[in-house]
């Protein structure tokens, strides 16, 4: 099996991938597809939640920690298994995990729960980190040492094709039949039938309710402003007004007439549910086709040296640490950048959730071309420079996000993703670098743990938006630049050097 995993241009030309693992590769790149949809059709999600239960960002980006956290709890057995077994089989399981998880939407649904979403979500990332244990150091493995880094590049570049297919299902087809989009453009237009459910007047409080200065408590419970004022003429004000009115509005329908927010709430998330069922048949398609097909197992002769002997080597070497550590703030700064897109062209530009989500598509398609782009200058430039290269745009891209008005400003923050291109699968190479195989598996399961820095930091931004704004937020994924930063230039000043004088 081939472990090193990231190589300065070879004197002898090398395949990328050799013809006789064509077919293997073909099908378990087909895998990488297929956790990008998962990742980008959840991004989406955390707006829409937020607008169908009714909860702050803050409450809504426990569906990004549960999506996330999953990779964390199942990367290490995910791992064990492969020793015990085979990358193949591996997949196997990730694959009925990944489909099993999805069937979980159709009860929460039913029920309309927010936290059975989560469980759904946490589920799908127990066989998406069972896919991703597998699938990139199996990629690595097909083929010359020499070309590890250019394979998995080559691998990752598909990814985006499922991201981009999620998000074409969340902008084109969920978000345009959502009632509670409906429900929000009508009252951006001010329309009464709307408008109505906004408290305006202190002498006519909804049946129930009660006021204490300028909050109203609704007969359920629930706290909602006075708008002394009167209604906002919503067209003349900045967009986050309507967006902060939005939840009001909802609730006030959900004190006064809630068999009506019901209805509402029940058909958007039946209409949810339905992508779901999709993918779940085309994981079950490549389940079949992966138990189906005969594919490499790159077994060995030698046995498995214990875990903690394993563990205690790779958290020897610098690189591998490093990498890991930088791993978990890619990870952050990607779904940070990503999910919160949409928030950010919503509250910032004034934008409905279909337009902001076609910016979070330009933005996967501006990833997606970057990644070819970068496949290409691995073969001329160091994996750390052009690593180096591209934290520090990402830095510069996102302060434009944080300080430049409107769609500047969104602009600067679609940008970014062009600059996070190539990061996942180079960091991943960098880190596996001059490994044995057992510590390449083991390696590989920690890199997947990293990913939970998707779940910490997201739901920190989300915190932050709630209190501070969503600009002001983006510090965070900014700071997540710097370190990657750091960690790349280390790579190309230290490490590299120790890569070259060991081969």
């Amino acid at each position: 099996m081939s472990n090193a995993t990231l190589d300065t241009p070879p004197n002898k030309k090398f395949d990328v991938v050799p013809k006789n693992y064509l077919i293997p590769f073909i099908i378990t790149t087909c895998c990488f597809s297929l956790w990008g949809f998962a990742n980008d059709f959840t991004n989406p999600l955390v707006k829409v939640f937020e607008q169908v239960f009714i909860i702050s960002t803050g409450q809504a980006s426990w569906l990004q920690f549960a999506f996330y956290t999953g990779y964390f709890c199942m990367a290490i057995p995910a791992a064990f298994f492969i020793r015990r077994y085979s990358y193949k089989a591996a997949i196997i399981l990730g694959l009925t995990l990944y489909g099993c998880g999805a069937l979980i939407t159709i009860p929460a649904s039913i029920a309309a729960n927010f936290w059975i979403f989560c469980l759904a979500s946490y589920v799908i990332t127990y066989g998406l980190a069972f896919l991703e244990t597998s699938c990139n150091p199996y990629i690595l493995a097909m083929g010359p040492q020499e070309t590890a880094t250019q394979r998995l590049n080559l691998a990752q570049a598909f990814n985006p094709i499922g991201s981009l297919t999620g998000m074409a299902v969340a902008t084109f087809i969920l978000a345009p039949g959502l009632q509670v989009g409906e429900f929000r453009a009508e009252l951006g237009e001010n329309n009464p039938e709307y408008t109505q459910y906004l408290v305006t007047d202190a002498a006519a409080l909804p049946t129930g309710a009660s006021i204490d200065g300028e909050e109203v408590t609704l007969a359920d419970g629930n706290i909602v402003p006075l708008y002394k004022d009167g209604v906002p003429t919503f067209a003349d004000e900045l967009p986050g007004v309507l967006d902060g009115a939005v939840p009001h509005a909802l609730k006030g329908m959900r004190s006064g007439d809630p068999e009506k927010f019901q209805a509402i709430q029940s058909a958007d998330l039946g209409f949810v549910r339905k992508p779901y069922m999709v993918i779940a048949a085309v994981v079950f398609f490549f389940l079949f086709l992966f138990a189906v097909t005969k594919l490499p197992l790159f077994k060995r002769e030698e046995k498995d040296a214990p875990f903690l002997t394993v563990t205690a080597h790779l958290l020897k070497k610098a690189h591998f640490r490093e990498g890991v550590l930088a791993q978990g703030f890619y990870v952050g700064a990607q779904i940070m950048c990503w999910t919160f897109i949409i928030h950010y062209g919503m509250e910032q530009v004034g934008l409905d959730l279909a337009t902001a989500q076609k910016w979070n598509i330009a933005a996967m398609i501006i990833f997606l071309c970057s990644r070819f782009i970068c496949t290409f200058l691995l073969r001329y430039v160091s994996p750390g420079k052009l690593l180096f290269i591209f934290a520090a745009g990402g830095l510069a891209c996102t302060v434009g996000a944080i300080y430049l008005p409107g769609t500047t400003g969104l602009t600067c923050l679609v940008a970014v993703s062009g600059c996070m291109s190539l990061m996942f699968p180079t960091i991943y190479g960098i880190a596996l670098r001059d490994l044995k195989e057992e510590e390449a598996k083991l390696g590989s399961a920690y890199l997947i743990m990293a990913i939970v820095g998707g779940a910490v930091l997201t739901k920190l931004q989300g915190g932050l938006i709630t209190d501070y704004g969503v600009r002001a937020s983006f510090w965070l994924p900014a700071a997540c630049f710097v370190l990657i930063a750091i960690f790349a230039f280390r790579t190309f000043a230290i490490h590299e050097k120790k890569f070259d004088h060991n081969h």
